[in-house]
């Protein structure tokens, strides 16, 4: 950890926006080896895991939980709102379509998803997650936090006794930022020191295969697993430094497309829907290459020119408000 950070978590991040984008924007090979699934799972997953990991590292070790709130709603809602606005009055949807987006419940039944908002179900799991955790933390403080092995379990054997290998609605896919959280209680030691020991004794090489093969659509009982290989994963790279991969992961590319992530994922789907995406095979694909361009300049202008004023004051605000409220687990 370094000031405060993970610089091989910034890493991860840079992986997992870059396959999302890759998953969306690219051809991976033939249709039928289902590459562009895989590789969105695989994207998402990684993504997950981070969130999880991170969000409850964050209350473990940082301040009280108006502290925790306000700084993740003023990092994700000001570019979500804004972009849903921006989308719905270019294209103008329904009310209930509105309600939907802004209130975080779209990704459940009926579907009122958009063409260009096909993304935002991961918002919604996000969202969910969080209200979830602090519901956890309100009601038993941090001692709440050890319950998280046991809905991550809950969450996995729904998903199997209903054969769901992947979903978008937060039920049966939220034990994905399960096992990033129960990671962290690891990381943190506050569950057994032997699970901490196997993760950090974790093969790279022979997890990353395990996880590949468990983002496949076709993999069976294997995607079951995906979200404990996933943390399994990104655990031996916090455990294990001075390695080839944790080179890789502190990359300064990678850390800034890191920095720019969530402004890539969110602005990405309108870009593929205007003249940039447009056409047949051969032309869209031919204008890939300034598509990314215009994406990337994007992000980079939210990011550094709207988001982080929205992040600053988030700070700010939870540093005038906060009162002490800090949990101790027991």
């Amino acid at each position: 950890m370094e000031n405060g950070r993970f610089a091989v978590l910034d890493g991860w991040r840079g992986i997992s926006i870059l396959l999302v984008l890759a998953t969306h924007l690219l051809p991976l090979g033939p249709h039928a080896w289902q590459l562009n699934v895989t590789a969105g799972i695989l994207g998402m997953v990684i993504f997950f895991i981070l969130s999880g990991f991170l969000v409850t590292h964050f209350l473990l070790t940082r301040y009280g939980l108006a502290d925790f709130l306000i700084r993740r709603f003023f990092r994700i809602l000001p570019l979500a709102w804004l972009y849903m606005t921006l989308m719905f009055l270019i294209s103008p949807v329904t009310r209930e379509i509105w309600f939907a987006h802004f209130l975080f419940y779209v990704n459940y039944p009926p579907d009122k998803l958009v063409a260009t908002t096909p993304h935002l179900w991961s918002l919604c799991v996000e969202i969910h997650f969080y209200l979830g955790i602090a519901m956890l933390v309100a009601f038993f403080h941090k001692r709440g936090l050890l319950l998280i092995p046991v809905l991550l379990i809950a969450v996995t054997l729904l998903r199997a006794t209903q054969g769901v290998h992947y979903s978008i609605m937060t039920h049966l896919r939220i034990d994905e930022i399960l096992a990033g959280a129960m990671l962290a209680l690891i990381y943190n030691g506050k569950l057994p020191d032997i699970l901490r020991m196997l993760v950090s004794r974790a093969s790279l090489s022979v997890t990353f295969v395990l996880l590949l093969i468990s983002c496949h659509p076709s993999a069976g009982f294997m995607c079951y697993l995906r979200p404990y290989f996933a943390a399994i994963l990104v655990g031996a790279t916090l455990f294990n430094h001075n390695t080839a991969i944790d080179g890789l992961l502190r990359n300064r590319l990678l850390v800034y497309i890191a920095t720019i992530s969530f402004a890539l994922y969110v602005i990405h789907p309108f870009l593929a829907t205007t003249w940039l995406g447009s056409g047949g095979d051969l032309e869209k694909y031919a204008k890939r290459p300034l598509l990314l361009a215009v994406l990337f300049i994007s992000a980079h202008i939210s990011t550094f020119y709207y988001e982080q004023r929205w992040i600053a004051l988030g700070k700010r605000i939870s540093s005038k408000l906060r009162v002490g409220a800090t949990y101790e687990l027991k």
